[in-house]
């Protein structure tokens, strides 16, 4: 089982005297960039033994200590925009001797969590979250009159998302104290997209913004104190105006500052300092590179975004010759639009992810990358299928939640062929409950018009994906894992599949095992111990979960004495209760137990040792299915 590590990291002279942030503060000004590099080190290390995100949090690095340098955990509150970049955060505020487990079970969550810490003031995992909540805690905050500060980080990919304009568009009329970091490195996992990224970009690239730059430090320190504030004010604003008249933020009714160099600690802590004093809605945009200070990572910044072991002298890791889901999926889509000109591909910035990486180098006119913005990735892809486009819609199931409106307004009650793939459908380990895709089955299933299915295996993974881009009566959905699913070879030709049809894989008397997509493989094994215990024992592979092949669940719900089905979904509203459903529904009242995740957010892990304490075994579905035989 895999477990938080009994022997803590080896930690810099700096660092291993960071117990709480109140030891940040102690420290002197020369001190604060070896503990930068210090942090930056151990992170360097550790991450290169448990995987993690690297690239994110070595350019934060210098930020992160100048907040808690300026501003006081738990009091003042940070709320880190899908808080993936919070690791630094977690060594400053008394975690760093724990910061080897990140991402293994019972050790540090890959992102910030409430339950794990008081200095964690909001957990989260998806982009866009950051300003809104943020903007609640400063309401809450003056309604309570307090006077604590609120400081937001988000990076500029965060500025795509919807959620985070609908705030932008709020502060001004919400609070009068109230700080945004705007992170800015031009990524979010992968390049980013689209006309905010542009006008990021004009505003670190304008001609005069080299100068500015140069003269940062002692702009800066000109404009702190209570005596220049009121000259600094005029003399800032003019600079400003003179430099960028229309600067987004303030048609929002914030006060813009930078962009200044986020590396630069002791013109972060200066900046602070003055932001801090000041009683308006402010923008400070930072410049930074991510993965900084470890050159693989400013060689491929999309890589180490979030990735697994490492080595530490190249960054090489270990590549499997096993394709995964994901790139079977993009060869797969990437082939079929070969020979069909309607098909198109959307992802909502994640091309390496999903793997459209393939489509847009092969096929760029045809794929779009909408930046971080699911909703409107959903309504855009029924905007093309209105045209008779065939789109592939790649997200993963975790973020397929945002766009469930759209799935049912936009896209089922209208009956448009968008074609969903999600992504990481099931457990995804090591990412934890912001990650896990376990709940698709339920937000699915009682969509009328939907199709919905889940392969046993790649070479099945192929022969649905073939039969979506030839189904064109209505939305169709598909839900893979991440990784391999048994490394099946792919036959040269898919095969078009039957829509609600199930394969049967072996004929029983006694007992009907029912094991959607991953999870077959664990309905094998119980065929095989409940066979030795002399049970003539049926296997389906359902495939679709809507619709289901109800003659096929009905004629074995009827001939058995026990129904088990198995799935990598919660037990509410997931595949088994529409077994249950569906067999209450036709007079059939066998028993069906049900071998898949409790009603409750499942931690972070390996997926065997989550499966193992869960129940998701074997030999756990067959001790429940014999004690009808007993």
């Amino acid at each position: 089982m895999t477990s938080a590590s009994s022997k803590p990291p080896t930690l810099g002279p700096l660092l291993s005297t960071i117990h709480s942030p109140g030891d940040v503060k102690k420290l002197t000004d020369e001190e604060l960039p070896k503990l930068a590099a210090e942090v930056r080190y151990t992170l360097i290390d550790c991450l290169s033994k448990t995987g993690g995100h690297l690239g994110p949090n070595l350019g934060v690095v210098e930020l992160t200590v100048a907040l808690h340098r300026v501003f006081s955990t738990p009091k003042d509150k940070f709320v880190f925009d899908v808080s993936h970049q919070g690791y630094v955060h977690k060594m400053l505020t008394g975690r760093a001797d724990r910061i080897d487990t990140i991402r293994t079970y019972k050790g540090l969550n890959g992102f910030l969590l409430r339950s794990e810490s008081e200095h964690d003031s909001y957990g989260a995992g998806h982009a866009g979250t950051a300003l809104s909540a943020a903007l609640g805690m400063a309401a809450a905050r003056d309604l309570s009159g307090g006077d604590n500060h609120i400081v937001a980080v988000a990076g500029d990919a965060a500025f795509t998302c919807g959620p985070t304009l609908e705030a932008l568009n709020n502060i001004a009329e919400t609070t009068k104290k109230f700080i945004v970091v705007l992170n800015d490195n031009e990524w979010s996992i992968d390049k980013n997209v689209g006309a905010i990224a542009r006008y990021f970009n004009a505003l670190q690239t304008h001609s005069t913004y080299a100068a500015v730059r140069r003269q940062a430090a002692e702009f800066v320190e000109k404009i702190a104190g209570k005596a220049a504030r009121t000259l600094a004010h005029r003399v800032e604003e003019g600079a400003k105006n003179l430099l960028f008249q229309n600067v987004l933020f303030e048609k929002f009714g914030m006060r813009y500052f930078g962009p200044i160099d986020g590396h630069d600690l002791p013109l972060l802590v200066r900046t602070f300092e003055h932001l801090k004093t000041l009683h308006e809605p402010v923008v400070l945009h930072i410049i930074t590179e991510k993965g900084r200070g470890y050159q693989p990572a400013l060689d491929n910044p999309g890589k180490f975004h979030g990735l697994g072991t490492y080595k530490i002298e190249d960054g090489s890791t270990d590549a499997t010759a096993t394709p995964t889901c994901s790139d079977l999926f993009g060869r797969a889509v990437t082939d079929f639009a070969k020979k069909d000109p309607k098909i198109v591909a959307i992802t909502a910035a994640m091309p390496g992810g999903t793997k459209l990486e393939i489509f847009k180098k092969e096929l760029p006119d045809r794929y779009f990358d909408v930046g971080i913005a699911e909703e409107h990735a959903a309504l855009f892809a029924c905007g093309l299928a209105t045209e008779g486009f065939r789109p592939f819609l790649a997200i993963y199931s975790t973020f397929m939640q945002r766009a469930y409106d759209m799935i049912i307004h936009d896209m089922a009650l209208q009956g448009l062929p968008v074609r969903l793939c999600m992504d990481r459908g099931g457990l995804s380990g090591d990412d934890g409950p912001t990650h896990h895709g376990l709940f698709d089955i339920g937000y699915l299933r009682h969509i009328p018009g939907i199709i919905h299915m889940q392969p046993k295996d790649e070479d099945e993974f192929v022969d649905m994906l073939h039969t979506m881009a030839l189904y064109d009566e209505g939305p169709s959905a598909i839900r893979y894992p991440r990784g391999v699913i048994k490394g099946t070879p792919v036959k040269a030709v898919p095969e078009r599949l039957e829509i609600g049809k199930a394969e049967v894989v072996a004929d029983g008397t006694d007992v009907a095992l029912i094991g959607l997509g991953t999870m077959f493989e664990m309905a094998e094994r119980t065929k095989l111990i409940l066979e030795a215990k002399g049970l003539s024992v049926a296997l389906i592979n359902p495939r679709f979960i809507k619709p289901l092949d109800a003659d096929v669940i009905q004629t074995y719900g009827a001939k058995c004495k026990v129904v088990c089905t198995f799935e990598d979904h919660v037990l509410f509203n997931g595949f088994g209760a529409a077994v249950i459903e569906n067999l209450h529904d036709a007079g059939i009242h066998t028993h069906v137990e049900r071998i898949g995740w409790p009603d409750a957010f499942i931690e972070h892990g390996k997926p065997e040792t989550l499966r193992e304490l869960h129940g998701l075994t074997a030999e756990n579905a067959a001790e429940k299915v014999l004690k009808y035989f007993s």
